[in-house]
């Protein structure tokens, strides 16, 4: 497998996200373990992953306090995958990416299954980026600026493709 550049130390947020979010697998399990499943093998039957990459990318999860091990809820000698305040941190994430699917897919009658509100069964409501103020932004109406409790690092050439 090729190992892949680490962009833990980056100066954008975002390819920090991506350094512990990982690729799209990593979000497959985050997305079962929110769905349930605690079990190596139980991962790898719903997602079809093979064992060796499956295995990489829940140590990672393990590593970057997404995921945590804990022993197995029925006492057994197995070891269990349970998310983290960080882990469940990633549910806007998912829920963001899995609304711009509905809207994009181009699927003309959806999905198959529906987000919904447990406690009403009504569809959950389309993320909304709002200002303090309650304003509904767009791209358009957001930029990127400095952070003034930041000290400054140098510029390097890349600068311009920060977020």
């Amino acid at each position: 497998m090729v190992k892949r550049t680490s962009l833990e130390k980056a100066e954008c947020p975002i390819a920090r996200s991506l350094d512990a979010l990982g690729d799209w697998w990593s979000l497959l399990i985050i997305r079962d373990a929110f769905l349930g499943i605690r079990r190596f093998s139980e991962f790898q039957k719903n997602i079809g992953l093979a064992k060796n990459i499956l295995a990489v990318r829940l140590r990672a999860l393990v590593e970057h306090d997404i995921l945590k091990t804990v022993p197995a809820s029925d006492g057994s000698a197995y070891r269990e995958y349970v998310l983290t305040p960080k882990g469940r941190g990633v549910f806007p994430i998912l829920v963001a990416l899995r609304q711009w699917s509905e809207e994009y897919s181009g699927e003309p009658d959806g999905f198959d299954t529906l987000l919904v509100d447990r406690y009403k069964g009504r569809p959950v409501r389309k993320l909304e980026l709002r200002s303090r103020d309650g304003r509904v932004l767009g791209n358009g109406d957001t930029e990127v600026r400095p952070n003034p409790k930041v000290r400054r690092r140098p510029r390097t050439e890349n600068a311009s493709l920060r977020a």
